[in-house]
């Protein structure tokens, strides 16, 4: 065949567009569009692999892969299903990025727990960078990642959050369900919850409360913002 994708299966497949392949060669045979009535529990997972003839197929114009070229070369019998071993999940969405986080944290403990963090005040399925330095009398975890270069003062509780390289988290701060940005600075006495994110080099000052807030780049928050909106 001209080209392989890779599926994976769903719970809900009404929710996608299900790939409908032979069991016995992997050959696929078409594509529904969320269906209503049971055709397939596999869906495409993104990820492809195609020989240069596809090149012949696609036109010197604006072109969906997805929508245009693999119909056509499933009708042609040239585009094959490789199902997935493991998981899988899109990650467009912050809430799906942490879902996603927590999901390969529980990988991590099943087939490399050696790269987990340990220690006091760690609790579950935490990731740490060996860069980062975490203060004293914190709680992190479970299902946290912290990056490079992070600071964590003393105090500071963390879960279900992912924080990136060269943020720092200032003492007795209160995290849960966020996304920290590169470089970012987060207040004493903060709290910030429900899928709260922060962009790259966003200042949070001291002792406020972020409910959802989804923070653009280089903002200075002075404020606190106690129901989920975009902050430009």
């Amino acid at each position: 065949g001209e080209g392989s994708l890779v599926v994976t299966r769903v719970e809900e497949p009404a929710k996608y567009g299900v790939v409908v392949c032979e069991a016995d060669t992997g050959r696929i045979c078409r594509f529904v569009e969320k269906p209503r009535v049971f055709v397939s529990n596999k869906i495409n997972a993104g990820l492809y692999i195609f020989n240069p003839g596809i090149l012949q197929r696609i036109q010197l114009r604006p072109t969906s892969i997805e929508k245009e070229i693999f119909p056509a070369m499933a009708q042609d019998g040239q585009l094959y299903a490789m199902e997935l071993q493991g998981f899988w999940m899109d990650i467009g969405q912050p809430k799906d990025f942490l879902t996603g986080m927590c999901m390969y944290l529980q990988a991590l403990r099943a087939q490399h727990p050696e790269k987990l963090h340990s220690g006091p005040g760690v609790v579950g399925n935490v990731l740490v960078d060996p860069s980062a330095k975490i203060g004293a009398n914190c709680v992190i975890g479970p299902n946290v990642t912290i990056g490079a270069g992070v600071v964590v003062e003393d105090g500071v509780r963390i879960k279900r959050c992912t924080v990136l390289e060269g943020a720092r988290i200032r003492s007795h701060s209160w995290l849960e369900s966020c996304i920290v940005g590169w470089s970012c600075s987060v207040g004493q006495w903060v709290r910030m919850e429900n899928v709260t994110v922060l962009g790259e080099d966003v200042i949070v000052n001291d002792e406020l409360y972020l409910n959802g807030a989804n923070v653009l780049p280089h903002k200075s928050i002075a404020e606190s913002v106690p129901e989920p909106r975009i902050i430009m």
